[in-house]
C-alpha cells in the first residue's frame, strides 16, 4: 500500500485497515513459530505498511 493510496483514506478507515493488517500480522507470526509460512517477506512488507499508516494516520487533523 502506498502513501498515495493511504492518503485518500478517511481516518475511520485507516483505522480500520490498521486493525485489519495487525490481525493479519498476528497470523504470520504464529504461522511463522510453527513452520507453516509460505511468504516469510510478508511479516515485513506488513510491517512497513502498519507504520505507514499510523505515520499518515497522525498527520491527518483530527475532525
Amino acid at each position: 500500500m502506498t502513501s498515495k493510496e493511504i492518503r485518500v483514506l478517511t481516518p475511520a478507515e485507516i483505522k480500520t485497515k490498521l486493525r485489519e493488517l495487525r490481525a493479519e500480522l498476528l497470523q504470520l507470526r504464529l504461522k511463522k513459530h510453527t513452520g507453516q509460512v509460505e511468504k516469510p517477506h510478508m511479516i515485513r512488507v506488513l510491517r512497513k505498511d502498519i507504520a505507514r499508516l499510523e505515520t499518515i494516520f497522525r498527520e491527518k487533523p483530527a475532525a
